[in-house]
């Protein structure tokens, strides 16, 4: 089977590993190459690929080795690994790298819940160590004089704007953002579908189908066709005896006969695939079973989540009017320390309450360059929060921005049952994220299922 390189991809990881085994005067070559991009989109075996094609000796290190109960080791442990990279070229002759995968699975600190280690301090400390002086790396306990060999370092990830700053710094880490166009997607799924005999014409069209899902898609699609057939086999084989037959048997192994792979049968799975991920986004859980997730932000390192306080027992105020500044007060609670302080709200019409930050008075300035048209914009929203509510729906805020609409990848900014709560959230939603989409989702409280999307708010400031 031939598997589909990327042209892009192959010069980019081509080019970066043979560079660093080059003696360029006066050229400072970044020693690190960051490949980062959605998830499933085969970063991982596209440097596989490329590495079998140029035949260089890879040594892995994985994400779940970059955390150890011993403070050290995996410091000391991406140490060995770089020398073992050295000890292939010079043992067999030929270029070697070192290859970190997920890397920020492993050292990433996604919001202010990631625990932040000592080790990851380490881990960061030494690979910009390496980064800095890539033929001077010593383990603990003893120097050599002679240098060791420089060895690439490739990086994957899918977010690298959560790893530390001064590692991805230009100099050490060169960053290649890897989002395999329309002939790339072309390419690949010909390539996982290349003994199946499936014409080009239905791949271009398996495509087309499912435009948004990423490479794992197609692999795990294929992979689905074969459950019939492995069904068939535990039943004739029977559940009690299904062990003995597949793993300590004297009889040859299962021949599993081609199924079908017609298109119509291809995107009559793959709309089943699509559904089972609808399921998960539309049932969101952890939501019900962990309330702390509910407040918890991608991203959103340095501020500590609001407290909820209890609510009084009072009558909510009519939709979209504004709140009164004492019950704006006593709403959000963030602490510092033994001092409780107000987190900064918003009111229905948009206006904060307590003390702005230079961000939230520049986002007051863009919203407010149209006033007629976003006060017209908050009235639509407002109603669309009350017609969900009213239905007994329970109303859910999504935010995303330019580059990720288009892939769908929308993150929760909070979800609601009371009216007011919802309007209040709203508007402090369109004031944070001024420039980016917003949508209202109304969940069926019963069946958890989504019953409506509608998006409230465009980058271009309509809505």
């Amino acid at each position: 089977m031939a598997y589909y390189i990327s042209p892009g991809f192959l010069d980019k990881l081509s080019v970066h590993i043979t560079k660093n085994y080059l003696n360029i005067p006066g050229v400072k070559v970044p020693l690190i190459l960051g490949i980062h991009g959605r998830k499933g989109e085969g970063k991982s075996f596209q440097c596989e690929l490329v590495y079998e094609r140029m035949g260089v000796e890879v040594v892995h290190v994985s994400a779940g080795e970059l955390e150890s109960p011993d403070a050290g080791d995996p410091a000391r442990l991406l140490r060995l690994r770089y020398r073992e990279a050295g000890e292939l070229v010079k043992v067999r002759g030929k270029m070697a790298v070192l290859m970190i995968n997920d890397i920020d699975a492993g050292i990433g600190r996604v919001d202010q819940y990631t625990q932040y280690t000592v080790n990851t301090q380490l881990v960061n400390a030494t690979l910009m160590n390496i980064a800095d002086n890539p033929t001077n790396v010593q383990l603990p306990g003893s120097y050599e004089l002679e240098p060791n060999p420089r060895i690439p370092i490739i990086l994957t990830g899918n977010d690298f704007s959560t790893l530390y700053a001064p590692l991805i710094r230009d100099g050490r880490m060169e960053k290649f953002f890897w989002e395999p166009d329309h002939a790339d997607r072309i390419g690949i799924v010909s390539g996982i579908f290349e003994v199946d005999s499936i014409t080009r014409s239905d791949v271009e069209t398996l495509v087309k189908t499912f435009e948004d899902q990423s490479i794992d898609f197609y692999s795990a699609l294929r992979s689905r066709l074969y459950d019939e057939q492995v069904r068939k086999l535990i039943d004739e084989v029977g559940l009690e005896k299904i062990s003995f037959r597949v793993v300590n048997s004297n009889e040859p192994p299962p021949e599993f006969h081609k199924p079908d792979f017609s298109l119509p049968h291809l995107i009559e799975m793959g709309n089943r695939l699509v559904r089972e991920q609808q399921r998960i986004r539309e049932l969101r859980l952890v939501e019900e079973y962990n309330q702390a997730f509910q407040n918890r932000r991608l991203g959103d390192v340095d501020r500590p989540a609001p407290v909820q306080t209890p609510r009084e027992n009072k009558q909510p105020a009519p939709v979209g009017s504004p709140q009164p500044e004492s019950a704006a007060k006593g709403q959000y609670f963030t602490y510092y320390g033994d001092e409780r302080k107000p987190e900064p709200t918003h009111r229905a019409n948009g206006q904060s309450q307590s003390h702005r930050s230079p961000a939230d008075n520049s986002s007051s300035a863009r919203k407010q360059a149209n006033p007629v048209g976003n006060a017209s914009a908050n009235q639509d929203a407002s109603a669309e929060v009350s017609r969900l509510i009213n239905q007994g729906s329970r109303l859910g805020i999504e935010y995303v921005d330019r580059r990720r609409f288009r892939t769908g990848s929308w993150q929760v900014f909070g979800t609601f049952q009371n009216q007011q709560e919802a309007i209040a959230a709203l508007n402090q939603c369109l004031s944070e994220h001024p420039d980016d989409y917003i949508r209202l989702v109304g969940i069926d409280p019963t069946s958890r299922r989504r019953v409506t999307e509608t998006i409230v708010q465009r980058p271009n400031g309509k809505g």
